[in-house]
């Protein structure tokens, strides 16, 4: 029996494009709390937070910084994470 490891599974159950800010934020709340737990390699969190928000834009930064309707589920720290990521 072939065991899939828990990026698999997030992988399968990972949307790209997000139309309910609640969902949008949880998914990356979720990434980014899996990275902070070792879950999760950077280099998978750099990629699908990539993914993500170059799937929903518009949704995620508004006049380069994070969508104010995402920053209250996100917090100071998840928003650090993933500005680095997509700033550099």
């Amino acid at each position: 029996m072939n065991m899939k490891t828990l990026e698999d599974i997030k992988e399968m159950n990972m949307r790209a494009v997000y139309r309910n800010p609640k969902e949008l934020a949880t998914c990356l709340k979720d990434l980014v709390d899996n990275y902070l737990e070792d879950l999760l390699s950077y280099e998978n969190l750099e990629s699908k937070v990539k993914k993500i928000v170059d799937a929903n834009e518009d949704r995620v930064y508004k006049d380069n910084k994070i969508s104010l309707k995402l920053y209250p589920y996100l917090g100071d720290e998840r928003v650090q994470i993933i500005d680095k990521i997509i700033k550099g």
